[in-house]
């Protein structure tokens, strides 16, 4: 893991794969790090340089206040996509990467929609997984970003296995969902609730349209989430968008992982999905 721009607003990532090799950027869902591409990561590395990185208020990554970079916004008052949307893009500038492809998960997938439409020009191709142009509801996050702060993150915690795991992934592999679920349990309260307002406020059903980058939307068929519905709904608006869907809950990435990288890697090299 590296350091970029040292502080409140540092960020942490990982670089592996070929220097001369297209770059693809990975990011995080809400509550997990970039350890949670590692199946990807080691898979394409071979034929890309794969950037991942924690979400501000996540893993190595600083929760803020830094005016410089952050605009005077820290974890207390919350994040905004703006802010994720930038920081994706401070990262490529700090390491020289003029354009890369970008997928996203959950709460990355919606940074991959905001940077299709806001800066577009900088990605060569967008994968957004098990996200929506809108997930969930303000009050839905505000209450929970709430409840973090005065409580911790156990209740969260413990409820999680069963919105990212299918019960059959669950008894296949305890030690892959234990080790996710820990992770969350120790993800801190100031930068996951910050992350949580940024959600509440990101709605970006009436400005999907304008995304012009090739994208690929994949959704888990038992993700209570973020719905095949979901998915629907963004193809039917990002002109020339594709659908994939796996059999997995929301952390498809991890319960689909062979499948995931299957089609995230055809999807980068120009072939259809399967």
């Amino acid at each position: 893991m590296r350091i970029h721009e040292p502080g409140p607003g540092q960020i942490a990532y990982c670089l592996q794969g070929p220097p001369d090799a297209p770059v693809l950027v990975l990011s995080n869902s809400l509550g997990t790090t970039m350890a949670m591409w590692d199946a990807q990561a080691d898979a394409l590395a071979r034929r890309f340089r794969v950037l991942r990185y924690d979400t501000r208020g996540h893993g190595g990554s600083g929760a803020g206040s830094d005016a410089r970079s952050d605009a005077g916004s820290d974890a207390a008052s919350g994040y905004t996509l703006n802010q994720l949307g930038h920081d994706v893009l401070r990262l490529m500038d700090g390491l020289g990467i003029a354009k890369a492809a970008f997928c996203g998960i959950s709460m990355g997938g919606l940074t991959g929609l905001w940077l299709g439409i806001h800066a577009g020009h900088r990605l060569d191709r967008l994968v957004v997984a098990n996200s929506a142009a809108r997930i969930g509801t303000m009050a839905g996050w505000r209450e929970r970003a709430a409840q973090v702060r005065s409580h911790g993150m156990d209740a969260v915690a413990d409820g999680a296995a069963a919105r990212w795991f299918t019960p059959g992934f669950a008894h296949r592999a305890p030690d892959v969902v234990d080790g996710l679920i820990d992770g969350l349990r120790r993800t801190p309260p100031a930068g996951y609730a910050a992350c949580c307002l940024a959600l509440a406020a990101a709605d970006l059903r009436e400005e999907i349209g304008a995304i012009g980058v090739p994208t690929l939307l994949v959704a888990g068929r038992d993700d209570p989430v973020t719905t095949v519905a979901d998915a629907d709904f963004m193809r039917e608006r990002i002109g020339g968008a594709r659908t994939t869907i796996l059999d997995a809950s929301h952390l498809s990435n991890v319960e689909a992982a062979a499948a995931f990288t299957r089609q995230l890697g055809d999807f980068l090299a120009g072939s259809a999905p399967s």
